[in-house]
């Protein structure tokens, strides 16, 4: 009985360590069970629908309206600069002068020119009155008659020809002042006071360019030039002068600070480039535009409905561009889209959407089209109706 009883316990032993184990491999294993993480969150919205303008772009160059080289007219020394290089003058004002003394003594001398023939044509006034009246008397010769009246018409043309000897030399003394002829900049000096300038040649002195307003100088071609006309209802044809707005931007920058109008068309398309030459005129009062830069230019076309999406909703692969959805699962979808132009940090898009889905609008490599994406409340679409569907009841009030 008693070596009965001593192989049951060990027997028993062994089932309860049997047991021990296999509820430990089973509790393990229950332990180890993938447990898939749940969907991504991701931000939501519809695309917006609002009326765009749409912009014709191009390049271009800025140039002064009016440039001027200031050259000596006549002859002499250069006595005087009276202006600082690089300086900004108003019209009329001095700039240089030339050695005046020669031609104020050109001025004297031609009025005492002026004084000879108004003399001499008094003196045959006289004469040929005299010699009328004697011949009346029968008391001189006819000759006389006809040699003082010769004589009279002599002076009178020596006096007429004083009077523009000395408007001539007027003119040149004025040259000797060289001013400026309109508002602007002018440049630096090109020659030293003391030298002789205008001996031979018209030497160059300085240049002076205007500020205000600036040109800006750009191209179309022809397509451009036929769609900018059908925005216009054919007002837009060249020899129309009608004010299009124009808009200018340079480097360093992505705005379109300056507004101005489209005031020249060229004469047609040239056949070389296919492209025709437009000018728009830009207000430049501070002189922020100087003259040779490159200037991004847009003109503004008709204002149209369109879909707009943040540019962070936009992606771009080998086929192209595309935005993520959410359809009515949570499935995320992969959309084509084709991409207008941009309005700030908004796209224009052309085709691919309809305007109520649910477009995933940042995170986009959190994702992928097949999966499934948690969409995040939109808490500024979602505060404005939530105060405009629910009301404060009055104090007091019964709930």
């Amino acid at each position: 009985m008693l070596t009965h009883h001593k192989r049951i316990v060990p027997a028993l032993v062994a089932l309860v360590a049997v047991a021990a184990a296999l509820f430990a491999l089973s509790g393990c294993k229950g332990g180890n069970e993938y447990v898939p993480p749940p969907p991504p969150k991701v931000k939501v919205a519809p695309p917006e629908r609002r009326k765009v303008t749409e912009y014709m772009r191009f390049t271009g160059n800025t140039q002064a309206v009016n440039s001027v080289d200031l050259r000596a007219r006549i002859e002499g020394f250069l006595v005087k600069q009276a202006y600082v290089d690089g300086a900004t003058v108003k019209k009329g004002q001095l700039l240089f002068v030339i050695q005046p003394e020669p031609y104020e003594a050109k001025v004297l001398e031609a009025k005492a020119g002026l004084q000879s023939q108004l003399a001499g044509l008094h003196q045959a006034e006289i004469e040929y009155v005299r010699a009328k009246n004697l011949l009346r008397e029968k008391a001189g010769p006819d000759t006389d008659v006809v040699k003082w009246d010769a004589q009279r018409e002599q002076y009178k043309a020596g006096v007429e020809n004083a009077k523009a000897q000395i408007e001539l030399a007027q003119i040149n003394l004025s040259y000797t002042k060289v001013t400026a002829p309109f508002n602007g900049r002018v440049s630096r000096r090109d020659v030293d006071v003391g030298n002789l300038v205008g001996g031979g040649e018209k030497t160059l002195l300085a240049t002076i360019i205007s500020y205000d307003p600036m040109y800006v100088y750009f191209t179309l071609g022809e397509r451009d030039l036929l769609r900018l006309q059908a925005s216009r209802g054919g007002k837009a044809a060249p020899g129309k002068h009608v004010k299009i707005p124009v808009e200018v931007g340079f480097s360093g920058s992505t705005d379109y600070p300056y507004k101005g109008v489209l005031d020249y068309y060229g004469l047609g398309i040239d056949p070389k480039t296919g492209t025709i030459l437009l000018r728009g005129e830009l207000p430049n009062p501070d002189g922020a535009i100087a003259p040779g830069l490159f200037a991004r230019v847009r003109i503004p076309l008709e204002k149209r409905e369109a879909l707009l999406v943040p540019d962070t909703a936009v992606g771009q692969d080998q086929l192209g561009r595309f935005v993520l959805i959410l359809n009515d699962k949570n499935v995320v979808e992969q959309r084509p889209v084709t991409i207008g132009f941009s309005v700030n940090d908004m796209l224009v898009v052309d085709k691919g959407l309809k305007g109520d889905e649910r477009v995933i609008v940042s995170d986009l490599q959190r994702v992928r089209a097949g999966g499934k994406a948690e969409p995040m409340p939109d808490a500024s679409a979602s505060a404005p109706a939530a105060s405009a569907g629910t009301k404060t009841p009055p104090a007091g009030a019964k709930k």
